[in-house]
């Protein structure tokens, strides 16, 4: 197992569309191993391809609180989530571990339903995610999409932490320009 460096707001990768992943292979099933070995790490409690530099669909979570309870990790390959039908929109302070000391309320969807393929190339659905569970697929699959939490925070919010975030992703484009030379 491996800790992988985990790509930071302004990081351009963060920006992209991740591709569908059409085979499971030994090699991916590593790479998820890793990312829940970053995760546990990090700690967090979801994190997606993108956030580690690579542009696949690919998510790990676990909202096990860490030494309270047993870890409940999911691996999900091309994760695909909707609303369910009575669903209620639900604040709550996000963070990111791409967008490090920064927590700002986001509105989503309180249950959903998600799709996925599991590490053995198993098609799962499960109904009725909710809580912090429903929260985090939601997130990491808008890092699929290209999409981060602060995309979906209130204009007050921007406003509030808007120096913040081009100070993060001026630091992050210098470190990638340092890093190419």
């Amino acid at each position: 197992m491996a800790l992988l460096p985990i790509r930071i707001y302004g990081d351009p990768v963060l920006r992209k569309k991740s591709e569908p992943i059409t085979e499971i292979t030994p090699e991916l099933r590593q790479l998820a191993r890793d990312m829940l070995e970053t995760l546990y790490d990090a700690p967090g409690c979801g994190l997606a391809a993108p956030q580690i530099g690579k542009n696949i669909r690919l998510v790990v979570i676990d909202t096990a609180i860490p030494d309270e309870e047993e870890p409940r990790p999911y691996i999900m390959f091309n994760p695909e989530w909707e609303p369910e039908e009575d669903a209620k929109p639900c604040d709550y302070d996000e963070g990111c571990l791409s967008v490090p000391d920064l927590f700002c309320n986001v509105v989503r969807p309180d249950r959903v339903t998600v799709r996925f393929f599991d590490i053995n190339g198993e098609p799962q659905e499960i109904k009725n995610c909710e809580g912090l569970f429903a929260r985090c697929i939601q997130h990491e699959v808008d890092h699929l999409n290209g999409d981060l939490f602060v995309d979906k925070i209130s204009t007050s919010d921007r406003t509030l932490n808007q120096s913040k975030l081009r100070k993060m992703a001026k630091e992050t484009q210098e470190k990638i320009k340092k890093n190419k030379r």
